[in-house]
């Protein structure tokens, strides 16, 4: 089911009261790519508010006073990761110290491995999967070369492995091939890899919450959960969760609201400022190997 724009007013800066605040889930794609995505969005999702080119997002979000951003990429289908990997670096390139630039590969297409060493080598400081575009099982055997790859060396994955937002226009069913217990078994098998899930793993909320206090190399980020969008009311508050595990991350551009519709939920929830900056600091650091 189609979900309406939402002409909410934005702000022109981040809370005054917040510390430097990292977004940790924003989407970087060539136009083209984009525009793709964003028909997509349109017919089976929800009304983009935010379409311009990558640069232009990047210069927005920074003169709104977001301190860097954590830059997401996912290959659609196999053969263009390697395009989409030089795209980000050079991005990176145009934004040193402002941009964390995350690789991307499409599991099980030829010579995974060697595409994500060759872009780990080039910089970029980590992988972005999309289980719902990608269509793979997270215990399978060409899941297993990625995450060796990235156990190796040392770089996390974000996987979007939580089973909604599901729609009848993915090849494949997110409730078929997503679930918590399918990632804990990953977890189990792979102890060294260090895993983020977008959307605190929506909608098995309750499952995720207790994986990061089980885990240590499990995080889980906020995007589009805490704004009553997606979802109405949470099953806990905040502050329930594990503090130094959870990130701030807001799935800019493609939302359907203001870019600080989340940054405001969070300034209204009434966290410490210890809370605070582990939330919107802190834990993408220590995840993405940030500096202050």
């Amino acid at each position: 089911m189609k979900l309406p724009l939402v002409n909410d007013p934005e702000g022109d800066r981040i809370p005054a009261s917040f510390p430097a605040v990292i977004d940790s889930h924003v989407h970087l794609f060539p136009f083209k790519v984009f525009s793709a995505v964003w028909n997509w969005f349109d017919k089976h999702g929800w009304p983009v508010r935010y379409q311009s080119k990558s640069t232009e997002l990047i210069q927005f979000l920074l003169s709104h006073g977001i301190k860097h951003i954590v830059a997401l990429q996912y290959a659609h289908v196999p053969g263009m990761a390697n395009d989409l990997n030089k795209y980000m670096v050079r991005i990176c390139e145009q934004f040193p110290g402002q941009v964390t630039g995350m690789a991307t590969v499409f599991p099980g297409e030829e010579d995974a491995a060697n595409i994500l060493k060759k872009a780990f080598a080039s910089g970029l400081k980590g992988v972005k999967l999309h289980a719902h575009v990608q269509c793979f099982d997270m215990v399978s055997e060409e899941m297993e070369v990625i995450y060796d790859v990235c156990s190796a060396a040392n770089k996390p994955m974000i996987m979007h492995v939580g089973r909604e937002p599901k729609s009848e226009a993915y090849v494949c069913d997110p409730y078929k091939i997503c679930s918590a217990d399918k990632l804990e078994n990953v977890l189990r098998s792979f102890p060294k890899l260090k895993i983020c899930v977008p959307h605190l793993g929506v909608d098995e909320f309750l499952p995720y919450q207790k994986l990061i206090e089980k885990y240590d190399t499990l995080w889980l980020d906020t995007a589009m959960v805490l704004t009553d969008y997606l979802v109405k009311k949470l099953p806990f508050k905040l502050s329930d969760l594990r503090v130094d595990r959870v990130m701030y991350g807001s799935d800019f551009p493609n939302i359907p609201y203001a870019w600080d519709r989340e940054l405001k939920w969070i300034e209204s929830a009434s966290l410490s400022q210890d809370h605070l900056k582990m939330l919107l600091t802190q834990n993408a650091q220590d995840l993405f190997s940030i500096p202050d």
